[in-house]
């Protein structure tokens, strides 16, 4: 489904959405939604205003008449012309259409009939008419992308199929299922997939500095703060590598399973500041995200990382929506990685920082996969920590 209301933007949007109808047999579904009834009520507020003559109840009341009739059917013809042209450029391509007009307010319209018809794809423009010069994303546009439950593609600019297409990779199904949907346009539009995924180490250091300023002498020799910052630069910073390095290895099996190779680039710092960086540098056709990522809660309606490529990138957005649970090479999920852990070996583990403690029992237990272990004992832990320096 494609939103059309004759800017730059939506004709972005509908040069792509042809392109994609083409590649996989697609219908387009072209929607425009007028607001006859908010003219109404501005008519109705401006009346106060309005001379003398026009201020007598039948005058008033003929006056509203005509211009319901005439705003009504000028909207209508407005709205008639955007999906003529819609429709034109479909009938031109040899692409399947569908046609919509609706009345009401505009995004609330949007949103109700991709709930209702739930397309497999909504194409919008990042900006419509109403565009100004530093504009990156409209009102429209952002909250559609909000309550969207079908997967967004916002386009910024003409879309271009020589150069390679990114994807975000945290560890989410909605990453995974993000990988899955590149690999589609990949491969239809012969160019390359790149998988990038980036770690944060810097946010463990700050919550570490700040924890030093406010512990007592007592509560730190408690905490024993010089050994839990040794156990965050040898394990946390590292930990957090190996995980990102897992997730990226992941996407290019589940894309190898499809018969792509990608690439991938694990990068250090700020997830969406070195993400819109390097989307600066590489300037791909498009850059696809999960709408919301691993650390996110139930009701959230985007993600961080996703919301900052929203307002800030300059790249043709896909947001995907939808969910992919990646599973082990030993064929379960990825909980099956998991090994029991006894009482005694979990409690020696609440000496470690709630914020911390997720990253090292990974560690952990990734030492104790490699070794052969089957559970994780005191005895395992203790190799572990001689071996990590723990």
């Amino acid at each position: 489904m494609i939103p059309v209301d004759n800017s730059e933007h939506s004709n972005y949007a509908i040069d792509v959405g042809i392109s994609l109808a083409k590649k996989f047999n697609s219908t387009l579904v072209g929607n425009h939604v007028y607001a006859a009834r908010l003219h109404d009520q501005r008519f109705v507020q401006m009346e106060s205003g309005l001379p003398p003559a026009y201020q007598k109840p039948e005058e008033l009341e003929r006056q509203r008449n005509i211009h319901d009739s005439l705003i009504t059917k000028g909207l209508q013809i407005i709205s008639d012309s955007y999906l003529d042209q819609f429709e034109m450029r479909c009938r031109q391509a040899g692409v399947p259409f569908q046609r919509k007009a609706l009345e009401g307010k505009n995004y609330a319209q949007i949103v109700k009939d991709i709930k209702e018809n739930n397309y497999n794809l909504v194409i919008m423009g990042a900006l419509g008419l109403g565009a100004l010069d530093k504009s990156m994303v409209g009102s429209v546009t952002s909250r559609v992308a909000r309550r969207s439950k079908s997967d967004i593609l916002i386009m910024r600019r003409q879309v271009e199929w020589d150069r390679k297409i990114i994807v975000a990779v945290d560890g989410s199904p909605q990453s995974f299922a993000a990988v899955k949907k590149c690999v589609l346009l990949s491969k239809a539009f012969n160019v390359p997939l790149e998988a990038v995924a980036v770690f944060d180490p810097q946010f463990h250091i700050v919550a570490f500095r700040s924890i030093a300023g406010v512990l007592s002498e007592e509560a730190g020799k408690l905490f024993r703060f010089k050994e839990q910052e040794k156990l965050h630069d040898e394990i946390i910073d590292k930990g957090l590598e190996k995980i990102y390095q897992e997730h990226l290895d992941n996407a290019k099996r589940l894309a190898k399973e499809d018969g792509l190779d990608i690439k991938t680039v694990l990068l250090s710092g700020r997830p969406f500041e070195r993400i819109l960086d390097y989307l600066k540098k590489e300037n791909p056709s498009l850059v696809a995200a999960g709408k919301i990522g691993y650390h996110s809660d139930n009701g959230l309606d985007l993600g961080s990382v996703t919301e900052n490529l929203l307002i800030q990138s300059t790249a043709n957005l896909l947001i995907v929506t939808g969910g992919y649970t990646i599973k082990s090479e030993n064929g379960g999920g990825e909980d099956t990685k998991e090994l029991p852990w006894t009482k005694e070996a979990l409690a020696r583990m609440e000496k470690i920082p709630t914020f911390a403690r997720n990253m090292a029992k990974k560690a952990i237990t990734g030492y104790a996969l490699e070794n052969g272990y089957k559970e994780i004992t005191e005895a395992v832990l203790q190799k572990a920590r001689e071996k990590m320096g723990m």
